[in-house]
């Protein structure tokens, strides 16, 4: 498995929205890719980071594209003045406790 992280921040007056757009749309299409394990969207007041799961770098690029350490970014993001990372850090899995 591999584990695929981004990050981003938005002002406080954008926070709460842009969660629910992030859901609606990295979350989303992330769930709808084949090869997709799961996703947590972690937040510290403003920042957030999107870890989306997968069974392979097939998958990731089916998601992301020919360059998967490219940020996926959407139209609406603008709207939240969000600073995005645009590049994405990945990591193999290597061990796992407990549910999720």
């Amino acid at each position: 498995m591999i584990a695929r992280t981004w990050t981003g921040q938005v002002p406080l007056r954008h926070a709460d929205a842009f969660h629910d757009h992030l859901l609606a749309t990295g979350v989303a299409e992330a769930a709808a890719t084949p090869g997709f394990l799961g996703a947590q969207v972690l937040r510290a007041e403003t920042e957030f980071r999107l870890m989306t799961y997968w069974s392979s770098w097939e998958a990731i690029r089916a998601f992301a594209g020919p360059d998967p350490h490219r940020a996926v970014l959407y139209p609406g993001d603008a709207a939240f003045e969000l600073v995005p990372s645009l590049v994405v850090e990945h990591h193999e899995v290597t061990h796992r406790v407990g549910a999720w």
